[in-house]
């Protein structure tokens, strides 16, 4: 390899990792014939990310609830579920919903976004907020993996919610 590609090879690299810490990402779309590269921001990719984790976590609807199930096969407890659930994109938890409130950055109730852990009755339950109010879980026995609203039940035991995406 010639100095001149090697050059120019070290130089892309430097600026790829610098548009990479300025939180700039690039896609490339395709129109007809063309390659088109996007500028994307890194709340688009986050957003994007969000929208995969929830899509990703509703095919599990109607799984059992098992205590202490970590598969789809088996069935699933609460944070089983969401440990299965993040560990898909690549990020560990523990199999326990107070050690999982440990993970990540706090969320104010207002300030929910859909992939958000979201955690009840003295940390001992947990589930995936999806969106409009609705979060993802595997309650209890006798139940399956379903979509609840943070109102009613849920709403008066709710005890925070952390972000970890």
């Amino acid at each position: 390899m010639t100095v001149r590609i090697r050059v120019a090879l070290l130089f892309v690299l430097f600026a790829a990792l610098m548009l990479a810490r300025a939180g700039v990402a690039f896609a490339v779309t395709k129109h007809r014939h063309h390659v088109h590269r996007v500028k994307v921001s890194h709340a688009t990719l986050v957003h994007r990310e969000q929208k995969r984790l929830v899509h990703f976590a509703r095919r599990y609807l109607g799984v059992r609830y098992v205590y202490g199930g970590t598969s789809p096969r088996y069935g699933f407890d609460c944070s089983g579920f969401t440990r299965f659930v993040y560990a898909h994109f690549g990020i560990s938890l523990p199999h326990y919903s107070g050690a999982q409130f440990d993970r990540g950055r706090r969320v104010s109730r207002a300030g929910l976004r859909p992939g958000d852990l979201v955690f009840f009755d003295g940390l001992g339950h947990v589930g995936i907020y999806i969106g409009g109010g609705r979060f993802i879980h595997a309650p209890h026995s006798g139940t399956d993996v379903e979509i609840d609203s943070l109102n009613g039940w849920y709403g008066s035991r709710y005890d925070g919610a952390r972000r970890l995406l």
